[in-house]
């Protein structure tokens, strides 16, 4: 057995156990599956060939390359899948809008693959006495050769979507299972394009497609080795197909290897075609090895400026570029999502991150990153981060600066947040500090960039440009939201004189009441529901207006020695509406705070009846008090339905938004504001179907 007689066996091992590794993965997803299904059936067309060279006899040698063809049949409807699924955070979305040629794709060869009945290859004899042996594709196998070829273009086009539009660390992370997957498709199109224009089996072609396994193999082994076959959400737009470089070489090389057929018929040499086919396939490859290679691309890029004089970068172009992707975005997370992609894109740098301070909570918060890991969101940008000091050292910078060189608490929390992938081969963080109008506006970090190149003046100049365009669109998208806020409460300064106007009609109806009492004073049963009706609507017409009233001014507070826990507990205490649900007091002895008791105890009450609305069979409420790093703690838990993320971010404190069918939305917006107005914190935690926990806090010290 010779070497070249072993490598499609030797292929066909390597694709089984690259299949099998795929499948041990942890929570393994549709593109898993297809491509461990796909992976099999390579591994079973790779041994046919094994198989069909091996053979004794040339009918043996037909029977297994017959069945070689009609396992290919196969591979569109696994790897067509894998294309449209794979990294791709839509792909649902993506598998439904190409239902139709993908079914189409799957069925197709495998229809015309059992229609052949075995008969796909026919042997023919050639010479004056037909000593010349040829292999011809029948009727049906020409027809499944040119439905092979064009779905290996479209599994080609697709994974080149899916590679286009990742960015950063997301195009490392799947960048090798590309290449090795355009190997190994790149070489069965040649393979199928030499059938289609010549009709007829090489035999000097047997091995191509083995020998693009192995190596496309060798590539997905390295990607396993580095990410595990990692995947990443990718969102692919459809106008990357209208320059995809895919139709170009295939479309490119088609036509090449057409004008050769057609020289080689006129003026002869056929035994030299081949290997001038081969050599426009081999640059082809390299020329696709070198548009995808980053590094290959900088450093082209660095040959050109350093020999002909040009600048690093078209100023005017990455404004003009930077301003128009700036142009379309309506809120914060937008705009930081679109300026880290393009600055990742500009300076070559795989993770960028923006960092957005957020004044309410005065903490900082991840805004957008291009190093994302599987999931919603980076391990290391999840939740918020106190600002104050990182605040205190960014407004001492106005200009980009090398984070790694940076000292201070500030600079070792900043850089903690932002870790490097690459270590030292990613050269050193970069931080841009957002500012507008002497307003500080968060940070936007640069790391892991290609080849760790050292950002040049220039480079530096440029960067301190992109940042002040991004902090003048945050900050324009800051005021227009304040802007919306103000407009919101005035409209409920508006609604609140309607909602004055109905209170007087109540009242009104009331004096009616009052004044026929006397006439039925002596009926027991009319004055004693008379009166019951007339106390509870003044205590509701009391509590309404004393909601609608905390919009038209600021609270004002009468502070006196208040003890949280005796507060919590007569509140509890004097609340009918508690009747019959668990209530678990955990009301530990905490200093007195100086506070208004009349307004802390609407927002102890206003915290318990929300947390019995929310509850369901079995409810509970935990009401807990303690000392807590120079604060007094009230937390208010309940195991009650809970609300959403969006819900909780967008809308939980601003008036009027609710999930009570019955509700203003009035209450939560108001305790804020009471909390407030003494020094204190609110803070809430929620999910949907555990239960909501309610965090109240405030300085022991009298707020100034």
């Amino acid at each position: 057995m010779t070497f070249f007689s072993a490598l499609p066996f030797a292929a066909a091992a390597f694709s089984l156990m690259l299949a099998a590794a795929s499948v041990l993965r942890k929570d393994p997803s549709v593109a898993t599956w297809c491509f461990a299904a796909g992976m099999a059936v390579l591994a079973l067309d790779s041994a046919c060939t094994g198989l069909s060279l091996h053979a004794a006899t040339l009918p043996g040698a037909v029977q297994w390359l017959t069945i070689g063809l009609a396992v290919k049949a196969f591979l569109p409807a696994a790897w067509l899948g894998f294309s449209l699924t794979y990294s791709r955070g839509d792909y649902r979305a993506s598998l439904a809008r190409h239902t139709v040629p993908v079914a189409m794709f799957a069925l197709l060869p495998v229809g015309l693959a059992l229609a052949s009945r075995g008969h796909l290859i026919e042997v023919e004899t050639a010479g004056p006495s037909g000593e010349i042996l040829l292999l011809h594709f029948g009727a049906i196998a020409r027809i499944l050769n040119v439905t092979l070829l064009v779905a290996f273009v479209l599994i080609l086009m697709n994974l080149e979507q899916t590679f286009r539009s990742a960015v950063g660390t997301m195009r490392w992370r799947i960048k090798f299972v590309i290449l090795g997957l355009a190997a190994i498709f790149g070489a069965h199109a040649y393979v199928r394009s030499q059938a289609v224009l010549f009709s007829m089996h090489d035999a000097m072609l047997t091995g191509v497609e083995s020998s693009g396994l192995l190596i496309g193999c060798a590539f997905l082994a390295l990607a396993y080795s580095r990410t595990r076959l990692a995947e990443a959400d990718v969102y692919p737009s459809r106008a990357v197909l209208r320059s995809s470089l895919t139709v170009l070489i295939a479309g490119g090389y088609l036509f090449i290897v057409g004008v050769l057929a057609q020289a080689v018929r006129r003026f002869g040499g056929a035994e030299s075609f081949q290997f001038q086919a081969f050599v426009v396939l081999l640059g082809m490859a390299g020329l696709a090895v070198l548009l995808l290679s980053d590094r290959l691309r900088q450093r082209a890029r660095a040959f050109v400026s350093r020999h002909f004089g040009k600048a690093q970068h078209d100023s005017v172009g990455v404004w003009t570029g930077l301003s128009r992707r700036l142009a379309g975005v309506g809120d914060e997370a937008a705009a930081g999502a679109a300026s880290a992609r393009f600055v990742s894109e500009t300076f070559e740098a795989l993770s960028v991150s923006v960092w957005l301070i957020d004044e309410e909570r005065a903490c900082l918060v991840a805004g957008a990153s291009t190093a994302r890991e599987s999931g919603p969101e980076p391990a290391a940008l999840r939740g918020a981060v106190p600002s104050d000091a990182l605040q205190a050292g960014l407004g001492e910078r106005s200009s980009p600066f090398d984070l790694d060189a940076a000292v201070g608490s500030w600079a070792e929390e900043l850089r903690r947040i932002n870790p490097k992938a690459f270590a030292e081969k990613g050269g050193s963080r970069w931080c841009v500090p957002l500012a507008a109008s002497g307003r500080p506006l968060g940070a936007m970090v640069l790391a892991d960039r290609v080849n760790g190149a050292a950002y040049t003046a220039e480079e530096i100049d440029l960067l301190k440009c992109i940042g002040d365009q991004m902090s003048s669109v945050l900050l324009n998208l800051r005021l227009a939201s304040e802007v919306a806020r103000a407009k919101e409460l005035e409209a409920f300064r508006t609604m609140s004189a309607f909602f004055v106007h109905d209170l007087k009609n109540a009242a009104a109806s009331l004096n009616l009441m009052l004044k026929n009492l006397p006439v039925h004073f002596d009926d027991p049963a009319y004055r004693e529901d008379a009166l019951g009706a007339v106390g509870r609507t003044a205590q509701r017409i009391d509590q309404m207006i004393a909601r609608l009233g905390a919009f038209r001014q600021r609270a004002n507070v009468n502070p006196v020695a208040v003890e949280l826990g005796r507060l919590a507990d007569a509140a509890l205490d004097a609340m009918e509406e508690l009747r019959g649900v668990e209530v678990a007091r955990e009301l530990e002895p905490v200093p007195a705070i100086q506070a208004d008791a009349d307004q802390i105890r609407s927002v102890v009450t206003n915290l318990l009846l929300n947390a019995r609305d929310a509850l369901g069979p079995g409810g509970r409420i935990r009401v807990r008090t303690g000392p807590e790093d120079g604060r007094v703690v009230l937390t208010v838990a309940d195991n009650g339905c809970g609300m959403s993320r969006e819900f909780l971010r967008d809308s939980l404190f601003r008036p009027f938004q609710t999930t009570k069918k019955k509700g203003l939305g009035i209450g939560m917006y108001q305790a804020r504001m009471i909390v407030h107005a003494h020094g204190g914190s609110i803070q809430v935690a929620s999910e949907e179907g555990q239960g909501t926990t309610v965090r109240v806090s405030f300085p022991i010290e009298s707020p100034s």
